[in-house]
């Protein structure tokens, strides 16, 4: 659980922008804009824009959780060790509630505006990310990035949704590449900062099975 493993400081926007994981973030808004793009049928640019900036919201919603869940485990890792809560830069209360604020807000605009088929994949993606995986799969096993994979997986298919209002075998091929492209290339990442994985007692792959065993299981991945 999450506490505080630095002189408190005041936060200021920069923090609160780190929360939400930036990088990962763009990579999910580009995901969804594609899924929204490929999408047969019309969507109006201000609904689009608003589907769009839902997706970026709640992925910066489930980014500020993770943060918050793992500040601890954050500390002990030498990439992580400088985010905002491992530094001490606000509370632990405060990441959440930004976290939970914007997820709940994209989930209600998204549905509200867009359509309630792509609300509901919208939190289901957050649960997914900030509980499933996060929280459950994570710290208990070396498949943690195989079944959460599916977090990441979301973005093409809500953008689908959002302009077709329906679920259909087009987006569940972009799901599932997605699905089957994230743990070769999380356990590529994985091998790099294997010995701050085992300090914290994360079981990745490489911790686990070894790096000549993790290597083959990306190769199988990929091919």
């Amino acid at each position: 659980m999450t506490t505080t493993t630095a002189t408190q400081l005041p936060a200021d926007w920069r923090d609160f922008f780190a929360l939400t994981k930036p990088r990962v973030m763009s990579l999910v808004v580009f995901t969804g804009l594609c899924g929204l793009l490929a999408a047969p049928g019309h969507i109006h640019p201000v609904l689009g824009f608003t589907a769009v900036l839902c997706i970026a919201m709640a992925a910066g919603g489930a980014g500020a959780l993770n943060q918050w869940w793992e500040a601890d485990i954050d500390a002990g890792m030498k990439r992580t060790a400088r985010r905002p809560l491992p530094q001490g830069k606000m509370d632990p209360t405060s990441a959440r509630d930004f976290g939970v604020g914007l997820s709940v807000a994209a989930v209600l605009i998204m549905g509200l505006a867009v359509g309630w088929l792509a609300g509901a994949i919208l939190a289901a993606s957050v649960v997914y990310y900030a509980v499933i995986y996060t929280i459950w799969l994570k710290p208990r096993t070396p498949q943690n990035i195989v079944i959460g994979g599916g977090a990441g997986a979301f973005p093409p298919l809500i953008g689908w949704v959002a302009v077709t209002g329906e679920i259909t075998l087009m987006p569940v091929l972009l799901f599932a590449i997605i699905f089957f492209w994230t743990p070769p290339h999380f356990w590529a990442l994985a091998l790099f900062v294997k010995s701050d994985y085992a300090k914290v007692g994360i079981p990745m792959m490489p911790v686990v099975a070894g790096e000549a065993s993790t290597r083959k299981q990306i190769l199988a991945y990929s091919v």
